[in-house]
């Protein structure tokens, strides 16, 4: 049969505009950025290095050629014609990824390796912020068991233990006694726990307050403000338990109202961009600010170079805009040009985990009911993050974090309680999950209102 002139024409103009994206993660955080761009109205062939299976239900292809380092994946993504590529995890930026693909004339965001030194030394973070000035934790920074011992002595407990190095969000000890102190020192000074990332210890005062998290799109110079998130990390409810990578989240944060995020602009997002330029290492990508709201004002308790998991699944459903668009700005220096929106609604996110995370846990359980927690609705998202297909296709779980559901609604309480309905339509042996996620937001907006 003939194709008819408009037909052809509409034909040609999709092939000519549609634009090939490389998302480099496999967990739940690449997954929220696929969903992210695939609500926008433009023709896009999405990839993943590695992906997963949700990412793959949605229309991704994964990389499948053989990857042996950044470059040979920069090389994939230029024979591939890649009009972009989007970095998840931190790991590929501290180590060169997007300084490679620029070198290759590929457009990437993210920060350059001198910039991704933000997360992948807590050294060069901390003594970044001293230098400008910018508020956090007094502390020390030592190499010699020995010295930091006695700098413990010092200051006396409670005092937080960190890996200068990335540690896979483990490598921060909150002491509550001397003699935790010195077990974390000896972990990872001495038994090298953490590997290089413990070269060097960073020891800081425990700062007492409510925690939010803080993202910052930028191209060097222009930025925009996501809405506040507030992460939940132990991995029982009432924040009990051991830490974990993050266990749920919402946003925007009731703890951080509109006068503090004006406080926190002033005082340390753009002093933080001013300093990157000032050492020569102009920041682009995301950044994320974890701040302490202490009884002293906003402080930063620390820097990531990338988006957060699972804050990232609480965030991108309240911006509307064209996340190709934002991205690509980011990488080429316009996203003063960018059009953006935020919705004025609530998302929360919940994380269902194997039994035993983050501690040892069984793997290849089947899982049942994310179409039914979905329910075909445009509201809730199940992301997936710990997945994996057996050898007879079937969807199992392979990790600690198995997968997060979102909903967003006009109302915190409609959101808790629609992310609580979709987690309760999935099921797998070993289900856990945190029953207060979003918890502290309802108390404070009801005290509000009393």
């Amino acid at each position: 049969s003939l194709i008819s002139e408009f037909g052809f024409k509409q034909w040609r103009f999709l092939v000519d505009e549609m634009k090939a994206v490389l998302i480099v993660g496999s967990g739940g955080r690449e997954h929220a950025l696929q969903k992210a761009l695939l609500r926008i109205n433009r023709p896009l062939s999405l990839f993943a290095y590695p992906g997963n299976p949700g990412m793959v239900a949605d229309g991704c292809q994964i990389v499948d050629s053989p990857i042996d380092g950044w470059l040979d994946l920069a090389e994939w993504a230029r024979e591939n014609k890649i009009d972009l590529t989007i970095v998840g995890p931190e790991l590929p930026l501290v180590e060169g990824i997007v300084d490679i693909f620029n070198e290759n004339g590929l457009t990437i965001f993210g920060p350059s390796t001198a910039a991704a030194r933000i997360e992948g030394s807590k050294e060069f973070s901390k003594k970044l912020m001293e230098k400008y000035s910018i508020p956090t934790a007094s502390f020390g920074v030592f190499t010699d068991h020995k010295a930091a011992s006695e700098y413990c002595a010092k200051h006396g407990a409670p005092i937080v233990v960190k890996a200068s190095g990335l540690a896979a969000g483990k490598g921060a000890i909150v002491c509550d006694t001397l003699q935790e102190a010195e077990n974390a020192l000896t972990r990872i000074l001495d038994e090298r726990t953490f590997g290089s990332a413990g070269d060097s210890v960073v020891l800081e005062e425990k700062m007492i307050g409510e925690e939010a998290s803080i993202f910052i799109l930028t191209d060097g110079t222009s930025y925009r403000i996501l809405p506040p998130s507030q992460d939940h990390k132990p991995a029982g409810d009432n924040d009990t338990g051991p830490n974990t990578g993050g266990m749920g989240a919402y946003a925007p944060a009731a703890v951080v109202d509109q006068a503090v995020v004006e406080q926190i602009e002033k005082k340390i997002v753009q002093p933080t961009l001013d300093a990157m330029r000032g050492e020569g290492a102009p920041y682009t990508g995301l950044l994320y600010i974890g701040i302490m709201m202490t009884p002293d004002g906003p402080k930063v308790v620390e820097y990531n170079c990338r988006f957060g998991d699972p804050e990232t699944q609480a965030v991108l459903p309240l911006i509307e805009c064209d996340w190709y668009e934002v991205f690509s700005a980011c990488a080429r220096g316009t996203l003063s040009d960018v059009e953006w929106k935020i919705r004025p609604m609530n998302c929360v996110a919940v994380v269902v985990a194997s039994r035993g995370y983050p501690s040892k846990y069984e793997k290849g359980k089947p899982i049942r009911g994310i179409e039914k927690a979905e329910r075909g609705k445009s509201n809730i998202d199940v992301y997936h993050a710990g997945t994996a297909l057996d050898k007879n296709g079937a969807l199992v779980t392979s990790g600690g974090r198995v997968l997060a559901v979102s909903a967003w609604e006009d109302s915190l309480e409609k959101a808790v309680k629609n992310a609580y309905d979709g987690v309760g339509c999935i099921e797998f042996e070993g289900k856990m999950f945190r029953t207060d996620i979003g918890a502290k937001g309802l108390a404070r907006l009801r005290n509000g209102k009393e």
